[in-house]
């Protein structure tokens, strides 16, 4: 640490908990600290979090954070957070929650969204008109899978109406922090996106869209007011700053969802650049001069954290959760068969034995739909599975499997989004946890046919992210600057050896898909 350096700290608040990071304004990572959140799945699709917990578990990170960077209270010149997308917390008019928040896993508003998305005239399971109106004006449609915020809202409504009718408003999670790092109550246009009830075709001017909240069924008093992107919300409560250790005057910016904060912690931030995340979900997605829609395989251009700009928004709903599936649920399940009173570094583990398998796992293909799928299909009722497995077939095999599962699944995307912005990406910068792994490094460049760029300290990519946003919005960096101040650690290139044996199975993992699509409906209807 150079003693001029001026500090942001950055609130990172993922599904499994919050990263809190302090970080100078040219991008390193001083001090860090991460606490564990619990989510309970419920029946019939539910999955919730308590938004308690994470306001508790920030704190505590923030002050494990601060208290290891030890730096002057004078020289952390803002705060800025992004969290989990797609999630809903209501709250009343105090601010205080009125139930559990309801994350971007949960289905159980699916019914409700077929409900006010049909017609006589269909396409794709919605009415026409409705289809073209959301289109031209919000650039995408509420998915039918019912993970959207409109669709949490629309539950509340039809099935918990006492909590609909009690809350003043209803937050995403990074507004819901917000509100307790300053107490205002404000959105931005690219967290409310997902609404889909806000008019982004003039993407320095979303407004909430009178005819869109009519159709939906929701009051717009109940929907927080929206301020610029990327601009600053106020400064830390009294006695919040006194609580971390912070100067009352600290600036909070806007913050920002996690796919849009990591679209620039990943460096890639001029148009056009690709890149990778995998952490407890995935995307693959760049920032786009333009607004465009792919309904038949859920991407669309959305408002960037970026002012002016629009980012291709897509998700892979199971990805580095498949590795934690296989050893929580499949290895190291806690029963009889388990001995051990710890258990070891797994991942480290499974890259060790994955990079010692050959290319294509002997034939095993693994499907990570273990939540269903948004993109390229929107489809919550399929599920994962294991193909082709025989008599030979070995524990090693299946684990190398799950990494590659994963990597086809970027490669169906990726082809969708490179017809989508009309051009061949040249490389991908990946981040997040999974960009850790090298062996999973070398497969995705294999598997997808284009190097990969391994960006520095993944697993704050987010934070870094809205590190840059904050030094951006208060004068200290250019945005043109950031792709400069990320570092990356090395290049992957694709093996010419693995290119045959990756085409075929990847064919096959498509086919799966398309052969299977009735089935996984029919038994995972309810």
């Amino acid at each position: 640490m150079a003693e001029k350096d001026r500090y942001i700290l950055a609130i990172d608040l993922g599904t499994s908990g919050p990263k809190v990071a302090l970080i100078t304004t040219h991008g390193e990572v001083v001090a860090h600290a991460f606490e564990e959140n619990t989510v309970n799945y419920l029946p019939g699709g539910g999955a919730e979090q308590d938004p308690e917990q994470w306001w508790q578990t920030i704190k505590i990170a923030a002050k494990r954070a601060l208290a290891e960077a030890a730096v002057p209270a004078a020289r952390v010149i803002g705060v800025n957070c992004t969290t989990q997308w797609s999630g809903t917390v209501a709250v009343d008019a105090a601010g205080a929650p009125l139930a559990d928040a309801i994350i971007w896993m949960d289905t159980r508003g699916a019914r409700h969204i077929d409900s006010v998305a049909g017609g006589l005239v269909k396409i794709e399971g919605y009415g026409a008109l409705k289809l073209m109106n959301w289109i031209r004006k919000t650039s995408g449609i509420p998915t039918r899978s019912g993970k959207d915020p409109i669709a949490h809202i629309l539950f509340l409504k039809n099935e918990r109406p006492e909590i609909y009718r009690a809350a003043d408003k209803f937050l995403e999670p990074k507004d819901f922090i917000n509100l307790r790092l300053t107490g205002k109550v404000a959105s931005s246009a690219d967290a409310i996106a997902l609404h889909w009830v806000a008019n982004i075709r003039d993407v320095n001017d979303v407004r909430y869209d009178d005819q869109l909240l009519r159709q939906m069924g929701v009051e717009r008093g109940k929907l927080p007011d929206l301020r610029p992107v990327n601009s600053v919300l106020g400064p830390l409560l009294p006695a919040v700053a006194e609580e971390l250790g912070l100067l009352p005057e600290t600036p909070v910016v806007m913050g920002t969802p996690d796919v849009q904060s990591a679209a620039v912690g990943s460096g890639a931030v001029r148009d056009f650049e690709g890149h990778i995340y995998v952490g407890t979900s995935s995307w693959l997605t760049c920032h786009v001069p333009f607004k465009k829609t792919d309904i038949f395989h859920n991407m669309a251009s959305l408002p960037a954290a970026i002012p002016g700009r629009y980012f291709i928004a897509n998700e892979q709903e199971t990805a580095g959760a498949c590795l934690t599936f296989l050893r929580d649920n499949v290895l190291y399940h806690k029963d009889e068969l388990l001995q051990e009173a710890a258990l070891p570094d797994v991942y480290k583990i499974f890259d060790q034995i994955a990079a010692r398998v050959p290319a294509g796992s002997d034939g095993v293909i693994f499907t990570p739909w273990l939540y269903g799928e948004r993109s390229p299909v929107d489809d919550h009722t399929v599920r994962a599975a294991l193909f082709n497995l025989s008599m030979r077939t070995t524990r090693e095999q299946i684990i190398r499997a799950f990494f590659e599962g994963v990597a086809f699944n970027t490669r169906w995307l990726l082809g969708y989004v490179e017809r989508f912005i009309g051009r061949r990406f040249d490389h991908l910068n990946f981040i997040g946890g999974g960009a850790n792994s090298e062996v999973w490094c070398q497969i995705f460049a294999d598997v997808c046919d284009r190097p990969i760029r391994q960006v520095k300290d993944p697993i704050h990519c987010n934070a870094r992210g809205v590190a840059f946003l904050a030094a951006a919005a208060l004068g200290e960096i250019s945005y043109d600057q950031i792709g400069e101040r990320t570092a990356v650690n090395q290049t992957f290139t694709p093996q010419a050896a693995n290119r045959s044996i990756y085409d075929e199975l990847f064919a096959a993992f498509v086919h799966i898909y398309k052969s299977n699509k009735a089935l996984y409906a029919k038994l995972n209807a309810h």
